[in-house]
């Protein structure tokens, strides 16, 4: 059983905590901004609260961290009271938030000169994900760091996978979001033509679903997009603060993403709606409007 810390109890990070505490059985600290949330946590799972996150990073084994973006992360890590103030020599600091390649690079090196170790460890497989446990983990950092932490790491993922060095996690979570985004769009673009056709579209997907246009968005989502639900997680806000990090990384690295770009218009429009809370399936929402 390892000493545990864990910084930011989100949609997302609630339940992974949780996992790592009940799956796991480790000894966990927890801090959360609201600290009402924490002290929720550590009711129903049993581990101790701290009220900063140096307070809850001391003398942790691992520490992991799921928070909202760069500056949120900055905060808990290299503010007065961050984490990285207080971590141990030895330790390892897993950051599960979806943030730039650069900042994952910039706290690994400062990680390295204090003597202990970082993995910058995105995640994919949304709040249903999270909740069962059964999230895809991909990961930058060294590979003997990597070897200590995915135990750990397993107790919320169905898989773990050191994809390269410091920031290459991050990168793999921008391709993942590009991917999404293209493939949502068609979808909804697919489903709304399919209506307007009048066709049977429990057939429709039934049949297409069995060949080359079969896809994970295709098989959870289809349904609900076509009757307007969208309540199903990963918010439309979040999903524009993902593309965001996508298209600043490709202005950099010179990478072209015309479809992603439009994409993200859309649901611009799609949070003019009203639809800022929205999952991201809510593409549909504004083919039906017109």
């Amino acid at each position: 059983m390892a000493k545990v810390a864990w910084i930011g109890l989100g949609v997302m990070g609630y339940p992974m905590a949780g996992h790592i505490r009940k799956k796991g059985g480790h000894d966990l600290t927890i801090y959360n901004r609201n600290a009402a949330k924490a002290e929720a946590w550590a009711k129903e799972f049993g581990g101790k609260t701290a009220p900063t996150p140096a307070e809850a990073a001391r003398d942790a084994d691992f520490v992991f961290c799921c928070v909202g973006n760069d500056n949120d992360l900055r905060e808990v890590t290299l503010a007065a009271h961050g984490a990285f103030n207080s971590v141990r020599k030895g330790a390892v600091f897993i950051d599960n938030t979806t943030a730039s390649a650069n900042i994952a690079r910039e706290l690994y090196a400062t990680a390295k000169a204090k003597g202990f170790d970082f993995l910058d460890a995105p995640v994919s497989g949304g709040q249903a994900g999270a909740q069962n446990g059964v999230l895809t983990v991909m990961v930058g950092g060294d590979q003997a760091v990597f070897d200590r932490a995915q135990p750990v790491i397993a107790n919320y993922a169905r898989m773990v996978t050191l994809i390269g060095p410091a920031g290459a996690g991050q990168l793999t979570k921008m391709v993942n979001q590009i991917c999404i985004a293209g493939l949502v769009q068609a979808l909804s673009e697919g489903i709304h033509f399919a209506q307007k056709s009048g066709l049977d579209l429990q057939k429709v997907m039934d049949t297409i679903s069995k060949g080359a246009a079969q896809s994970w968005q295709m098989e959870n989502r289809w349904k609900t997009m076509s009757e307007g639900k969208f309540d199903f997680g990963f918010a439309v806000d979040w999903m524009r603060k993902d593309l965001d990090i996508c298209q600043n990384e490709a202005k950099r690295n010179g990478a072209s993403l015309p479809v992603t770009t439009i994409v993200d218009g859309y649901y611009a429009e799609v949070q003019k709606m009203g639809g800022s809370r929205w999952d991201t399936s809510s593409l549909i929402a504004r083919l039906n409007k017109r």
